[in-house]
């Protein structure tokens, strides 16, 4: 292991990935609210919109 690596240089490689992972957690409640929603008015109409089944696999 380098001495850059054991000096600190770590907290800048964890700011996008925390980026990242609230990115995603984001994605999933408003995901989860959407679906909670629709299956309010309608059970299944949730697992008839692919964003709503997989919602970190949309496009982009």
């Amino acid at each position: 292991m380098s001495a850059r690596r054991l000096e600190g240089d770590s907290a800048n490689s964890f700011e996008p990935l925390a980026r990242d992972l609230t990115r995603k957690a984001r994605r999933l409640a408003e995901t989860t609210l959407a679906a909670r929603r629709l299956a309010s008015s309608d059970g299944d109409a949730p697992w008839r919109r692919a964003d709503l089944v997989w919602p970190l696999f949309g496009k982009g």
